[in-house]
């Protein structure tokens, strides 16, 4: 047998090693912030709340967690899916104590009282995926004037805050980990100057490569163990930066716009194809980067810009602060990225990769891991 047929054989019944008996679930973005428009009056306010009401029934611990399938009332969760409007909303009015009691609307000092004033719940479509309902709540506000603050639980995840009736630069933040809203006032609205808008993108960027962000991190990764070399590694790292910035930008001006049950297979699969060419391609890529590889890159950093987009379309972007809040979101994406190529280097370059045993110890298993696990992902995102 030749001799790079059996190292082929050899690379490859390795993965299939790494492989078996794998059962991560996906990273599907699944959990999404809530979105809650708040209208402060002089007597009451007013929130809107637009998300999947199952968890707060089911009391899922939302905080951190990426996908549903990983809390263990995942079964308690799929169960409510299955309900109709009517059993749904009914489930809701018995939980909403425990609910309520978690939800921190405050003037001044003063604990409001929030209560449930309607309930819209769409009927049961496909039980596998998030299930968006629409709860309006209300609460009577003291007769100070005092304006009011909003947050939640860090259980029920992140939240999105939005003031209004103040117009493309009333007050909009996405709050995480039982973090308050600025104070909401009666007359007029709330608003943030550019510098902490800009501060804020760039950490929610940030926080979606890491600990968010497990297939973007993954496809880092798998361009890491490319080569140690710099060239190799920047000139990867840029076309990947350049890809996704633009449809990043194109996608939250809704110039394009690509479902996500089809941009998240096709983010998975190129988590498969990076680390089988590290495997394969080019003798590892080990002493020089062609062409085919950057224009691969390239392509694969168009799907994770759209990748990206769709968490900002999630929150939605303050109309008054577009600009800056893309750009700091962007630039936070790229610290993420950074920041794992940092880790990596110094975890695993730096002690190891002057060692000849570096790539076949290393690297070829750590490649072969990934397009595991991109494997995996990919299969579950098309067919369960």
């Amino acid at each position: 047998m030749p001799t790079f047929v059996f190292l082929s054989l050899r690379k490859l019944a390795l993965c299939a090693l790494l492989s078996m008996g794998m059962t991560l679930p996906a990273a599907a973005h699944e959990v999404r912030p809530a979105i809650t428009d708040v209208t402060v009056g002089p007597e009451t306010v007013e929130i809107i709340l637009r998300a999947p009401l199952e968890p707060l029934i089911a009391g899922m611990d939302l905080a951190g967690l990426e996908d549903t399938n990983l809390s263990p009332l995942s079964d308690r969760y799929d169960a409510l899916r299955a309900e109709d409007p009517a059993a749904l909303e009914a489930a809701l009015r018995r939980a909403w104590p425990g609910i309520a009691a978690r939800i921190t609307l405050l003037a001044d000092d003063t604990r409001l009282d929030p209560q449930i004033a309607s309930v819209t719940v769409p009927e049961v479509g496909d039980i596998s995926l998030p299930r968006d309902s629409e709860l309006a709540i209300t609460a009577t506000l003291p007769a100070d004037g005092t304006p009011v603050q909003i947050g939640w639980d860090p259980s029920f995840g992140s939240v999105v805050v939005r003031q209004m009736g103040g117009g493309a630069d009333a007050y909009t933040a996405i709050l995480a980990g039982g973090t308050l809203s600025i104070a909401l006032p009666r007359e007029g609205y709330a608003t943030e100057g550019v510098l902490p808008v800009f501060a804020r993108f760039i950490v929610s960027g940030f926080e979606h490569i890491i600990p968010k962000g497990l297939d973007h991190i993954l496809f880092v990764l798998g361009l890491f163990f490319f080569s140690l070399r710099m060239w190799p590694l920047l000139g990867q790292v840029t076309a990947f930066t350049l890809a996704h910035t633009i449809t990043l930008a194109l996608a939250s001006l809704q110039i394009v716009t690509i479902p996500a049950s089809i941009v998240e297979p096709l983010i998975a699969a190129s988590i498969v194809y990076v680390a089988v060419e590290n495997i394969f391609g080019s003798g590892g890529g080990a002493n020089r980067i062609g062409p085919i590889r950057i224009a691969v890159v390239f392509g694969f950093g168009l799907l994770h810009g759209l990748g990206f987009a769709s968490v900002l379309s999630d929150v939605g972007l303050p109309e008054g602060r577009f600009a800056i809040s893309l750009i700091g979101f962007n630039i936070g994406v790229e610290l993420g990225q950074l920041a794992v190529i940092g880790l990596a280097f110094l975890l695993l370059a730096l002690p190891f990769g002057r060692q000849g045993w570096y790539r076949s110890a290393i690297a070829i298993p750590a490649s072969c891991l990934i397009a595991g696990i991109g494997a995996w992902w990919t299969f579950e995102r098309v067919f369960l």
